[in-house]
């Protein structure tokens, strides 16, 4: 059922999945023992019911059909793993470290989303 949409609005899913997840990790503080996959659905599904154009453009049809509904849930795990899966850039780890170093702290992370984070919340301290 999500093959069968267009390549702009399986775009649109993914990126809304990973706007969401990243922002829900940052109201976390990238915490996995917070992490509540029912939080983070239901803010998605509040995110795409109030600021995604591509739920507009699904039909009630597809939206109701349980398939669409797995096709959903396995890309939403797919998305989740590729951000979680892709290593902080070079420069991230060289800020981290300066900050780190700076800060006195050891905080360890894990991925870009989550350093990308770190650089913030530290920058801020």
């Amino acid at each position: 059922m999500f093959n069968e949409l267009s390549p702009g609005i399986k775009i649109s899913i993914s990126r809304s999945i990973s706007t969401v997840f990243e922002q829900y990790m940052e109201k976390i503080q990238w915490d996995e023992n917070k992490y509540s996959l029912e939080d983070f659905i239901h803010e998605w599904k509040e995110y795409i019911n109030n600021h995604a154009s591509w739920f507009d453009q699904v039909s009630d049809e597809i939206k109701e059909d349980p398939s669409f509904h797995e096709d959903l849930a396995l890309k939403i795990n797919e998305t989740i793993e590729k951000i979680l899966s892709e290593e902080p850039t070079p420069d991230q780890l060289e800020q981290i470290e300066q900050l780190q170093k700076e800060l006195k702290t050891d905080y360890s992370y894990s991925c870009k989303a989550e350093a990308k984070f770190l650089i913030q919340y530290l920058s801020k301290q």
